[in-house]
Parts: C-alpha cells; structure tokens; sequence
C-alpha cells in the first residue's frame, strides 16, 4: 500500500514572490491585533458613511449588467435559480457569506504570526493596503448588488432572490439595525473574494499535505460561487477583488523594497565612520 507523503514546505523554500522577505523580530501579538483592529474600525466607518443614492447604485448596476452581457458572462441569474432549488445550500451559504471570511482571514494572520513570522509582515501589509483599496472603489463606483435589484431598483422584475430574507438565518441585510450600519452598495470589488484569494496564497505554499492545498484553493472558488449565489455580487465583482488582492500585494512589495534599501543605507552609514577613523 502507498502511502501519500505529505509536503514539507519551509519558510526558506518559499518563493519572493509568495512574500518570504527578511526576518521578522520582536513581533508583539498586542502591538499586531492593535493594527489589525484599528485599520479595520477605520474600514468599517469610512464604508458605512460614503453610501451612495440608490439611483446612483441601481444605474451603476445596470451598466456593470450590460457588460456582462456583451462579454457573455452574465450568468449570476440562472446560478441563483439553479442553487435556490436546494434550501440546504443556500442557508449553509449565507452562513458561510456571514462568517468565513472574517474567520479565515484571522486564521491566516494567526497561522503566519506562529508559524512564519518572517512573511507575516508582508502578507500583513498586503491585506491591509488591498481592505483600504476597496474604500476607493466604494466610493467611486457605488453598486446595487443584484439581491435588491427588485426591492430598490426602478421597478423593473430582474429576478434575483435574497437568501437572507427568503431563508432562515440568524441576520438580514434587510433589518432596521443592519440597515443603518452597513453600506448596501459596497459591493465593487467583493472583498469577500480579495480576502479569499489572499488567504488562498498565505495557506497554499505553507500547507503541509495535499488536502490542504485543495481546501486553501477550493475556498476562494466555493467564496465566490456564494457571493453569487446568494445574491450578493457580480461576477466582476469578483475580478475587482483580484485586482485590489493584486495592487495590495503590489504595495506591499514596494513597502518591503524600500525598507530593505532604508537597512543598508543604514549599514552602510555605520560602517563610513569606522573606515574613516582606520585610514586616519
């Protein structure tokens, strides 16, 4: 019988480009959680307070809708209609919409503070640069996801379902409280899937075992395939995640670039005096 011999990836394995930077030393978990936590209050205020009209976000979404269309990957209708037909999917999905991806995410941050701390910074800098990123594309491209299309639109019928209301779970976007704290229409990127991807690329060359693989890379699928099945986005939703997942890791890479210059630069000064007082 042959047994699966498990991978055995080490940090000094790892690629540049997967974030594996110099070593990281006196990590404060307190001074970490602090960071997280601030930039993410900072997140959640700023989104929740440049909503938008909803016939600005409802034009926005028609627009994004017809060019769907003419690339021929308007398909979030007829992926809604088919899952809506299996009640158990659609309330593990909402569940999972509500909750993985802040559970994930913190897992990732966990997993790299304990286990790779040489790459938690950079993979911590990135996940903060692209949470930022997508305030910008709140505020410029406010969307209408297709759950109110029909609830808030100018009364045309699209079709669209929401789970939330339709389905028994323990919250809704629909209630007075969620309603006057949350922004409806943050929906371009899905951050959802900018998390997902990220935690997809800090898990998948860490992992140890192929399995592990599979779920790092079968999260970010299945996060997608539950942001449109419950209504929630559009495919390019979707593809603006990746684009701020992207520039995120891009400025972090340059934040890394230019604090290793700022460490020689460093050395270097410290090293002139010496030289100077020997040739004297």
């Amino acid at each position: 019988m042959i047994m699966e011999q498990p991978f055995t990836t080490h940090k000094d394995d790892l690629p540049a480009e997967f974030g594996h930077t110099s070593p990281t030393r006196n990590l404060a978990w307190w001074r970490e959680l602090a960071i997280v936590a601030v930039v993410y209050v900072f997140y959640e205020t700023i989104r929740n307070i440049t909503q938008s009209t909803p016939k600005r976000a409802y034009a926005n979404a028609v627009r994004l809708i017809n060019l769907e269309k003419n690339l021929g990957i308007f398909q979030e209708q007829a992926m809604q209609d088919w899952a809506v037909q299996f009640a158990p999917l659609i309330i593990v999905s909402n569940y999972f919409y509500g909750a993985a991806y802040i559970v994930v995410t913190v897992a990732g941050l966990v997993y790299l503070f304990r286990r790779f701390p040489d790459d938690y910074r950079f993979w911590r800098n990135a996940l903060l640069a692209l949470t930022l990123l997508a305030l910008v594309g709140f505020a410029l491209f406010p969307l209408m996801p297709p759950r109110l299309l029909d609830v808030r639109g100018d009364g045309r019928v699209w079709g669209f379902v929401d789970t939330l209301v339709k389905y028994p779970t323990f919250w809704s976007f629909q209630s007075s409280a969620m309603e006057k704290v949350s922004n409806q229409f943050a929906a371009m990127p899905s951050l959802h899937c900018a998390w997902s991807i990220w935690a997809m690329t800090v898990f998948y060359p860490r992992v140890r075992t192929r399995w592990a693989r599979f779920l790092s890379v079968g999260y970010a699928v299945f996060t997608t395939y539950v942001i449109i099945i419950t209504g929630n986005h559009y495919f390019l939703d979707a593809v603006g995640g990746l684009v701020v997942f992207l520039l995120g890791v891009g400025i972090a890479r340059v934040g890394e670039q230019l604090r290793a210059r700022s460490r020689a630069e460093g050395r270097t000064r410290q090293v002139q005096p010496a030289v100077e007082l020997e040739q004297a």
